[in-house]
C-alpha cells in the first residue's frame, strides 16, 4: 500500500517510519526540505520511505485513490494544508486528519469534502513519540468504505491490545478499530485527553500528600510509584513513566525539582469540559485538573499569597507510616472514577450523535499504546461488553476500607491546607452518583421563586409553580 504523509514533526517522522517499517511505500512531504533530507538520510534504509518536496508532486507520485496522512498542527494548519492539496486531489482520495482537531471542525470538514468526492477521516493518535513509532492507539472516524480501504496497513501499525492476556484468552488483538461517522474518532481522543489531565492531576496530587504531609524524598517517591505500577490495580503508562521521573538525576540533582510548578496544556482539556457541558454529562475530575492547570500558571500570584498559613488541625489524623497504603486507595478510587467520567461522555454523545460506537472497542484500543493505557481499563471493556463481574469489580474495589482511605485524604488535604481538587471532585462524583437524594429540589424550589421556572413533583406529571411571597 502506498501512503502520502505531510509533515515530519516527531509524531509524523515516527509515523512514517512505521507505516515503511510495515511495508508500505511511504512518500513524505514536509514545508521545509532540510528536514525532510535529514528524514530520508537517517531512516530511508527502515523500508520504502521517498521525498517529495510538493504537494502537486505528492499527489502525483501517490496512485489513485490516494491516501495522504496530515501530521500538522490542530486549526488552521490542518484548513491551510486542506486548501493546497485539494487541486491535486482526485474523487475517492482518502485524506487522514491524525492531529488533535476539534471533532466539530472535522465534521466540517468532512461535509465540504465529501462535496468534492473526498473522503476524510478523523484519526486520534495516542502514544506520544515512541507509541508512533512502536505502535499507538488509534482512532479513526468517518466514512466506513474510506476506513475499509486504510485498515490493512494501520491495523499492522496498532500497538497490541494486551487482551491475550484476559481470562478468556485468545491470541489478542490491536489497538485500532473503526470508532464510527463523523467526527466520532476525534471525539473518542478528545475524550482520552480529558481522562489524561484527569489522571496526571491525580498523580501529582498524591505526590503532593506523600511529600508535604508524608515527608517522603524522591527516592521513597520513585519506590513507591514503582511498586504501584507493577501492582495489578494501578498498573499503567501513566504510573511507569512518573516512577521514572522521580528517579531522574543531572549534574547530580534531581530534575523534578528544578522543573517549574506551572503547567501548559493545548486545549484538548477544556474541550472535554465544553462538550461535557453540551452533553449534559458531569466531569468533575476532568474539570478540576483543566482548574489546576490554570491556577498552576499563576506563579506569581500564588508566591505572593503563600505567606497566608492555613487554619489546620495540629494532631496527626493519619500515622506517617501508613500514609503510603491510604493514598494508594484514594489514587486509584479516584482514577477509577475518572475512567467513569470520560466512558459516560462516550455513551452519552454516542447515542446522541448516533454513532452507533461500540464503547467496549474504545475501551479496548485504550489498553494498549496509548498514554492511558491501564489494567483498569480490562474491566470497562468487559463491563461494556456486559460482564456483570466485571461491573461488580469496579463496585466493590471503591467499597470498604479501601473507600473510607480515600475518604481519610480528601479530609487530611482539607485539615492540612493541601489542595486536592481531582481528589475531592471524584469523590464528590462518586458520592453523588450513590445518593437517591440531592438536595437540587431546594435550587428548583429557588429557581421557581425569583423567575418562575416551575418544577416537578414526585408525586405528580407535570410542571407547578408556587407563589413564594403569599
Amino acid at each position: 500500500m502506498q501512503l502520502g504523509l505531510i509533515g515530519l514533526g516527531t509524531m509524523g517522522a515516527n509515523l512514517a517510519r512505521n507505516a515503511a517499517r510495515n511495508g508500505a511505500d511511504v512518500f513524505v512531504f514536509n514545508r521545509t526540505s532540510e528536514k525532510t533530507d535529514a528524514f530520508i538520510k537517517d531512516y530511508a534504509k527502515e523500508g520504502s520511505l521517498e521525498a517529495v518536496y510538493s504537494l502537486a508532486g505528492l499527489c502525483k507520485t501517490l496512485k489513485s485513490p490516494r491516501v495522504i496522512i496530515l501530521m500538522v498542527k490542530a486549526g488552521d494548519a490542518v484548513n491551510a494544508c486542506i486548501s493546497e492539496v485539494l487541486p491535486h486531489l482526485s474523487k475517492g482520495d482518502i485524506l487522514i486528519d491524525g492531529g488533535n482537531s476539534h471533532y466539530r471542525h472535522t465534521e466540517r470538514r468532512q461535509e465540504e469534502l465529501e462535496q468534492k468526492g473526498i473522503h476524510l477521516l478523523g484519526m486520534g493518535i495516542s502514544g506520544g513519540e515512541v507509541g508512533a513509532l512502536e505502535g499507538p492507539s488509534m482512532m479513526p472516524g468517518g466514512d466506513k468504505s474510506a476506513y475499509e480501504k486504510i485498515e490493512p496497513l494501520f491495523i499492522k501499525m496498532a500497538a497490541d491490545d494486551g487482551s491475550a492476556s484476559l481470562t478468556t484468552g485468545g491470541a489478542g488483538g490491536k489497538c485500532f478499530t473503526y470508532v464510527g461517522p463523523g467526527g466520532s474518532g476525534h471525539y473518542v481522543k478528545m475524550v482520552h485527553n480529558g481522562i489524561e489531565y484527569g489522571i496526571m492531576q491525580l498523580i501529582a496530587e498524591a505526590y503532593h500528600v506523600l511529600k508535604v504531609e508524608g515527608g517522603l524524598s524522591n527516592e521513597d517517591l520513585g519506590k513507591i510509584f514503582a511498586e504501584w505500577s507493577a501492582s495489578d490495580d494501578l498498573r499503567s503508562f501513566l504510573m511507569e513513566i512518573t516512577a521514572k521521573v522521580f528517579k531522574k538525576k543531572e549534574s547530580g540533582k534531581f530534575v523534578l525539582d528544578q522543573i517549574k510548578d506551572a503547567a501548559g496544556q493545548k486545549g484538548t482539556g477544556k474541550w472535554t469540559t465544553d462538550a461535557a457541558m453540551e452533553y449534559g454529562v458531569a466531569v468533575p475530575t476532568i474539570t478540576a485538573a483543566v482548574d489546576a492547570r490554570i491556577m498552576s500558571s499563576t506563579k506569581e500570584f500564588r508566591v505572593m499569597r503563600s505567606g497566608i498559613a492555613p487554619v489546620s488541625v495540629e494532631e496527626d489524623s493519619l500515622p506517617k507510616e501508613v500514609l503510603p497504603d491510604i493514598v494508594r486507595s484514594a489514587l486509584e478510587l479516584s482514577i477509577i472514577n475518572t475512567y467513569a467520567q470520560g466512558m459516560q461522555m462516550l455513551s452519552v454523545a454516542n447515542a446522541k450523535e448516533d454513532w452507533q460506537m461500540q464503547t467496549s472497542e474504545v475501551a479496548r484500543i485504550w489498553r494498549g499504546g496509548c498514554i492511558i493505557r491501564s489494567a483498569i481499563l480490562e474491566h470497562y471493556q468487559k463491563a461494556f461488553e456486559g460482564d456483570k463481574a466485571a461491573s461488580e469489580h469496579l463496585r466493590e474495589r471503591c467499597s470498604g476500607d479501601r473507600q473510607l482511605e480515600w475518604r481519610h485524604v480528601v479530609a487530611l488535604g482539607a485539615e492540612r491546607g493541601i489542595p486536592l481538587p481531582a481528589m475531592s471532585a471524584s469523590l464528590s462524583y462518586y458520592d453523588s452518583y450513590r445518593s437517591a437524594w440531592l438536595p437540587q429540589n431546594l435550587v428548583q424550589a429557588q429557581r421557581d421563586f425569583f423567575g418562575a421556572h416551575g418544577y416537578e413533583k414526585l408525586d405528580e406529571e407535570g410542571n407547578f409553580h408556587t407563589n413564594w411571597n403569599l
